[in-house]
């Protein structure tokens, strides 16, 4: 069927086969729909579950936390030309001000306050390298701010897991994320 053609799913006949499944980092909500059956089906009956990073252990996110910061106690504005820097925080400051209303009625109804939402994504954006600046400037917009409190598909599939009580495991560690972007030097930025 045309609809599995395009599933983003490998299987390895194997038995019991393997699979492998593509996804991309948006909230899952955005794609479940369009999620063809045989991939949900693979995902139901394995038993064993592993992504790319384990984003449910808080290791993980206390260690792609840490490797933002620039090193030696640097801030940002040691490292950008001062007319870009002044730009991104006239820039940070504007996302503030507009964020209340960006935010939909049922964010503020799970408690979502758009205070908190700025400190979670931006909060001590000055001491992070500009490659993680730069991303992180680029997910400060009214859509993707719609979107907050929606977990993105690989944290969904892994939240199932768990609530499956599958085993799961990560492919890769922080550091094989983090050490190619923090080697980028500032042109390339």
């Amino acid at each position: 069927q045309q609809s599995e053609l395009n599933s983003f799913l490998w299987t390895i006949k194997r038995d019991p086969p393997s699979y492998f499944f593509g996804t991309i980092h948006v909230p899952y909500t955005r794609v479940w729909d369009f999620i063809p059956d045989n991939s949900k089906k693979a995902f139901q009956q394995s038993h064993i579950v592993y992504f790319e990073l384990d984003l449910t252990e808080p290791y993980t996110i206390s260690a792609l936390t840490s490797c933002q910061l620039l090193p030696h106690g640097e801030n940002l504005q040691d490292v950008l030309p001062h007319d870009i820097y002044r730009r991104l925080k006239q820039h940070l400051e504007y996302v503030k001000l507009m964020m209340p209303s960006w935010m939909t009625p049922d964010q503020r109804g799970k408690g979502l306050y758009a205070d908190y939402l700025f400190n979670a994504i931006a909060g001590n954006w000055e001491r992070k390298r500009p490659v993680w600046v730069m991303l992180m400037v680029n997910s400060l917009t009214e859509v993707n701010i719609k979107s907050r409190g929606t977990p993105v598909l690989d944290l969904y599939l892994a939240q199932e897991a768990e609530r499956l009580s599958k085993q799961t495991g990560a492919v890769e560690e922080v550091e094989e994320q983090c050490h190619p972007l923090n080697g980028l030097n500032f042109s390339q930025v």
